[in-house]
């Protein structure tokens, strides 16, 4: 699967990136942006906000299996488009502040649109755009990337709110809040459309590239799928994913933990977590290169590492509304481990030899396991945090995350052990 570097256009990784966070900025980034707000303008709980998440879990499941065989047959470009007018259409809907069963019905058809349809394309268009020697950068790129346009989201949503906002937010009332939050969603759903219109006629060179590294052989779903079934790396990967989804998901509770532990405001709290999301470009491409000069397994294998010790710090209870500066440190080591991870675990997959050919249903199949956080995560953090209200809630939380980086570890040193011997078996044979 390799590619020059004329075939690799710098538009085409960018089109990727845009479309790649886009597509979540409803279901996902609002809500880690926002929390504190979006739970009042929606008039929800932690734990029914987690309940949302998981019906769109339940939707994705299925989804990752399914949507990971149509990656093989159909061009990216297609099904990405698609995928981005539906999610817009939607958050045109979320606007009107619906209620609670009906956000549910929402948020799995998010689950349709972002993972049936999206997820396997962008996976598969990153891999070939990266080329055998770039995987590293390729997906450095795209999660760093995101976290870019995710923070570039946030910020527009921030300004756009506080600017809707014409008194002190502590003051403003409920239909004060829910006017402003509208024109957030609007902006919003309005920027992922126009991505959807530049994703479809624009990403056309990216189908010729595939269909050449493919040589136009099509193999059969049930071929992928045995295929799939004989590399023992694809089920560690699954636990690799998973593990760092959970840690992923738990960064969704900075805002509110800003707001329940540190005392800021709705304002205040979003703008911490956006800040959070402007760590996620640099260790993208840094971690994306260092992986490329050495491995990629490495960089999660630390990634993990680093996760569980800031995640201990937390669950320690050692921040508080007097240690700004240390819950300042300890929230960019803990971002630095979470994206390391996340930035590098498709990435692996070359490290893996997985064949292109089989990567769109590799992806859904790997994805099948790895994102079952989106079942469940939504649901066990809103009860911690319901049950347990302040501190004490997050401190739950973030000893959860520290099992979940202990079990995230485990499988990435044993999938680096694997593929290195691997290639040590591989340069006997050569000999």
């Amino acid at each position: 699967m390799d590619i020059s570097k004329s075939k690799r256009p710098l538009f085409i990784i960018l089109l990727l990136i845009f479309a790649g966070e886009a597509v979540f900025v409803l279901p996902f980034v609002l809500a880690r942006i926002f929390r504190p707000t979006f739970l009042e303008v929606f008039n929800i709980n932690n734990l029914e906000l987690g309940s949302c998440f998981s019906v769109y879990g339940v939707v994705a499941f299925i989804s990752y299996f399914f949507g990971g065989s149509l990656a093989d047959k159909y061009a990216p470009r297609t099904l990405m488009a698609v995928a981005l007018f539906m999610t817009a259409i939607g958050g045109f809907y979320m606007a009107t502040f619906p209620s609670y069963f009906a956000m549910r019905l929402l948020f799995g058809y998010y689950g349709f649109t972002t993972i049936f349809l999206f997820w396997a394309p962008m996976i598969k268009a990153t891999r070939v755009w990266g080329g055998q020697d770039r995987q590293g950068l390729a997906f450095g790129f795209l999660d760093g990337g995101r976290g870019l346009v995710a923070a570039s989201f946030g910020s527009l949503g921030v300004m756009v709110f506080s600017y809707m906002i014409t008194m002190d937010v502590s003051k403003a009332s409920l239909l004060d809040h829910q006017e402003a939050f509208k024109y957030v969603i609007w902006a919003s759903s309005t920027m992922i459309m126009l991505i959807g219109i530049l994703v479809y006629y624009f990403l056309k060179p990216l189908s010729a590239n595939i269909e050449t590294f493919e040589n136009q052989k099509k193999i059969y779903t049930l071929e992928n799928f045995k295929s799939v079934l004989k590399y023992p790396t694809v089920w560690l990967m699954m636990l690799i994913i998973m593990c760092a989804y959970v840690g992923y998901k738990t960064t969704d509770i900075f805002s509110l933990y800003a707001k329940d532990v540190l005392g800021y405001d709705d304002i205040g709290s979003a703008k911490i977590g956006t800040y959070l999301l402007y760590i996620r470009p640099v260790t993208g491409i840094a971690i994306g290169l260092l992986a490329d000069r050495t491995r990629a397994s490495l960089w999660i294998i630390i990634g993990f590492l680093i996760m569980m010790l800031s995640s201990l710090f937390f669950a320690s209870g050692m921040i508080s509304d007097n240690t700004i500066y240390l819950f300042i440190i300890s929230v960019i080591f803990m971002a630095i481990g979470v994206y390391a991870t996340r930035v590098l675990y498709f990435a692996i997959m070359e490290e893996a030899k997985l064949p292109l050919a089989i990567t769109g249903t590799a992806v859904g199949f790997i994805s099948v396991v790895g994102y079952t956080p989106d079942i469940f995560a939504g649901p066990m953090i809103g009860v911690l945090l319901d049950n347990s209200p302040g501190e004490l809630g997050h401190q739950h939380v973030f000893a959860v995350m520290a099992i979940f980086s202990l079990v995230g570890f485990c499988a990435a040193l044993a999938f680096s052990i694997i593929t290195k011997k691997n290639i040590i078996i591989n340069k006997k044979e050569r000999l």
